[in-house]
């Protein structure tokens, strides 16, 4: 399997369920580690055949700034449907982190994992989901 990654990207948002969180943004950092069972792009040399990190960096700049959510884990369901669904990720990794949230405390957050055969059909991914399977991802990312 060939992973592609972003790390420690930090974004400001609005999450949270306590009323000290839901009136100004707060950072959050989101780990992502996304699988392919093999990326053809180690054979054609083309951005086309893989996940272009650059634009899942825009995509998650976006939802930093649109979304409505309060729970981290909503937050990175979201992301791990995005890479499946949008980019054809076989396999994917989330971790999205709250630095600093207490003060005796480094950290607080969720890891999930996903899976494409494990994502639960919806109309928003059935269709695109036959599409990943044969091998023909939307979007060419």
């Amino acid at each position: 399997m060939d992973v592609i990654f972003i790390e420690g990207f930090v974004g400001q948002t609005v999450i949270g369920i306590h009323d000290s969180e839901l009136h100004r943004p707060q950072p959050i950092v989101v780990d992502l580690h996304a699988g392919l069972s093999r990326a053809k792009a180690c054979d054609t040399d083309q951005i086309a055949d893989t996940i272009d990190y650059g634009v899942v960096r825009e995509r998650l700049q976006a939802l930093y700034r649109e979304h409505k959510l309060t729970l981290l884990e909503s937050f990175a369901e979201t992301i791990a449907e995005m890479l499946i669904v949008d980019f054809g990720a076989a396999w994917v990794r989330v971790k999205v982190v709250k630095p600093k949230k207490f003060d005796d405390v480094e950290a607080v957050g969720v890891v999930i994992e996903r899976t494409a055969a494990a994502l639960p059909e919806t109309p928003r991914t059935s269709g695109v989901l036959r599409l990943i399977g044969a091998g023909m991802v939307p979007g060419g990312h």
